[in-house]
């Protein structure tokens, strides 16, 4: 997410914990990791650093390492000689050069090849490179700061990500809380976004969330954090009809559709049965409700495709209350996707 999408707004313990560990990394000029679910803010967090260290006023160069394929990422971070291949007419200067003096935010680090690790790594031990199609080396002095949404040590430990790579990266790691952990600040996140978006659609006045909707923001999952929480509060806004109607309603999934592609037809409701009658033969009552409790969390996490939010609130439980059921029946990491 854009910095300027997302605001450093925040009183909850967990988030004002990190804005302390970001304050006290910026004065140094070590490698710092950020880690976090996607849509924490690990830019904003980023940029932070760059503003508060001593490097303030040299350049903050930011580079999404997944946007970029393979074959060119190298010479996009580590810039090319004239002729180092094929359309290369001209000498071109990478993103280390660019932030010289200054900080290179590297984000969704884990896709970068060995290759392209090696070359960090050796950066970070000498301050040295070499262009494609030179070996000439050039000094840089740049502050690195990585980004990443997976288990890093997990893709060491497999092969997968160079160990002393890591070693280097990891002098300090700020690891950001999701915005579930977050509730003291979630709605005056969502009011700053509407708020905002009010005064993109040229309205004067933003009237709030009903009480109803208050409590629809705390009991949702945020699998998508800050950015799913400003995509939903913005939808929310310009769907109303005037600028003096709170927000009743928040839709939470905009492809939630009877006639989303790929559904399987729901059947029609039937005819409401009368109720039964009591049993005619002694039954245990706490294992049948057992029973159907655990089967109506699978069905509902069957409906949701694993979504542990939205099975929760069709069963009209908080996230809370739904993951104790699936612990209390042994289902977390079966059909269940935690995001």
């Amino acid at each position: 997410m854009n910095p300027k999408e997302q605001p450093i707004i925040g009183e909850s313990p967990a988030f004002l914990t990190v804005l302390e560990e970001v304050s006290r990394a910026a004065s140094l000029h070590r490698p710092v990791l950020i880690v976090g679910e996607r849509g924490t803010g690990k830019e904003v967090v980023a940029e932070r650093l760059h503003f508060l260290s001593t490097r303030w006023e040299g350049p903050l160069v930011r580079v999404n390492c997944a946007a970029i394929s393979e074959s060119l990422l190298e010479s996009e971070l580590f810039g090319h000689e004239a002729g180092a291949f094929t359309d290369a007419a001209r000498q071109h200067k990478g993103r280390f050069e660019q932030a010289d003096g200054g900080s290179l935010f590297l984000d969704e680090l884990p896709s970068t090849s060995m290759a392209v690790q090696e070359k960090i790594l050796r950066i970070i031990e000498y301050g040295q490179f070499e262009r494609l199609g030179s070996s000439r080396a050039v000094e840089v002095d740049v502050r690195i700061i990585g980004a990443s949404n997976v288990d890093l040590p997990a893709l060491a430990e497999e092969g997968k990500f160079r160990a002393d790579l890591l070693d280097r990266l990891a002098f300090d790691v700020i690891t950001l809380p999701p915005l579930r952990e977050r509730q003291e600040d979630i709605l005056p996140l969502a009011e700053h976004f509407a708020m905002r978006m009010s005064r993109e659609l040229g309205r004067e006045l933003f009237a709030g969330f009903a009480p109803k909707a208050v409590d629809a923001l705390h009991r949702h999952a945020w699998p998508g954090n800050v950015r799913e929480l400003k995509n939903t509060v913005e939808r929310a806004v310009y769907r109303l009809e005037g600028e003096d109607e709170p927000i009743l309603d928040l839709q939470f999934d905009p492809f939630d559709s009877p006639y989303r592609p790929g559904l399987v037809s729901r059947p029609m409701a039937s005819p409401e049965q009368p109720a039964s009658p009591a049993p005619d033969r002694p039954i245990n009552l706490r294992r049948h409700l057992d029973q159907e409790e655990r089967r109506l969390a699978m069905a509902a996490l069957e409906r949701s495709r694993g979504h542990q939010g939205k099975a929760a609130r069709s069963l009209g439980l908080t996230y809370d209350q739904f993951r104790g059921i699936l612990r209390k029946h042994d289902l977390i990491g079966k059909h269940t996707d935690q995001s």
